[in-house]
């Protein structure tokens, strides 16, 4: 059944989530792709692009090459998602500086229903899930508890930034905006955004392009020969994440970036009375818990949504 000009624009909407998700450090854009029900698509259309495809423009079959990728598809999703990043990435900066403990509440309820979705899947949770699911909470730990660096950007390192980064970005619970954190690259990459430099915006999509080829194709190999160990696993990358999205954090050490400005580079979680006390500030915690509640509601809605289509 093919698509009509309704579920076009909610495709769209859909891209422009995992836009927005994707400039949180600390949340997934493939989170949003999973809960709205077009994951698996996403997955097996950019699976399709290969050498086939590649023959059939050379011979002419536009068309073909096009119905071949499922081009509609692709162009509605990918066309929200980057007028998402385009569009947000200086709110996203802002609310980051300014309302940093709103923005992980939010979030960290959207996760919580995440991975509820997501667990949901596991059909039954038997010895092989329960370890699967433990070791994809122990490597986002790891991976959120890691140190940021600063990168010198060069612009080489925008294609190597990208084409790392993207294999997180299309993993449910594995942030790629962290990862371009650990790199160094995500204040770099989001001025580039900001200011326009479409040379190292480009170079960045080169390289999130050639590594979204690669790792789609391993990713869909686990979904087809593991599915629901896969499911596991990615569930424990959900909840392994909450480790970064804990509102009330304490800066342990701090580095000066390339542009003169302190930034925090080690933190620790702290309860939200403790937090409190060293600042000095409020926790809004009734604040906080509403919009973590809020998160998880609209995950939940989502879902409902989803199914209703």
């Amino acid at each position: 059944m093919a698509d009509s000009k309704r579920d076009y624009i909610w495709l769209f909407f859909k891209g422009a989530g995992m836009g927005a998700a994707d400039l949180v450090p600390g949340v997934s854009g493939g989170t949003v792709a999973f809960i709205t029900g077009i994951y698996a698509r996403l997955l097996a259309a950019i699976k399709s692009v290969d050498v086939t495809v590649f023959k059939m423009v050379l011979k002419g079959q536009i068309k073909e090459a096009w119905s071949h990728i499922d081009g509609n598809f692709l162009l509605a999703v990918f066309g929200g998602l980057f007028t998402s990043a385009l569009a947000l990435s200086k709110i996203i900066a802002y609310l980051l500086e300014h309302h940093q403990t709103f923005v992980w509440s939010f979030f960290f309820g959207l996760i919580i229903a995440s991975f509820v979705y997501i667990a949901k899947q596991v059909k039954r949770w038997q010895l092989q899930h329960i370890i699967s699911c433990s070791l994809g909470v122990i490597i986002a730990v790891m991976i959120t508890s890691l140190s940021p660096a600063e990168a010198q950007a060069q612009p080489w390192f925008y294609f190597a930034a990208g084409s790392i980064a993207i294999c997180a970005m299309i993993l449910p619970g594995i942030s790629g905006s962290f990862i371009l954190l650990l790199l160094g690259m995500y204040g770099h990459v989001l001025t580039a955004v900001n200011e326009r430099e479409f040379m190292l915006v480009g170079l960045f999509l080169l390289g999130c392009v050639c590594g979204l080829m690669v790792f789609s194709r391993f990713l869909s190999w686990l979904l087809a020969r593991f599915e629901q160990v896969t499911f596991a696993l990615l569930a424990g990358f959900l909840i392994g994440s909450l480790n970064m999205l804990w509102p009330w954090k304490k800066v342990v050490s701090t580095y000066v970036n390339s542009s003169g400005v302190e930034k925090p580079l080690m933190q620790k979680n702290i309860s939200p009375i403790e937090f409190s006390q060293l600042t000095g500030q409020d926790a809004q915690l009734g604040i906080c818990i509403a919009l973590a509640v809020f998160g998880l509601c609209l995950i939940l809605a989502l879902d409902k949504l989803s199914h209703q289509d």
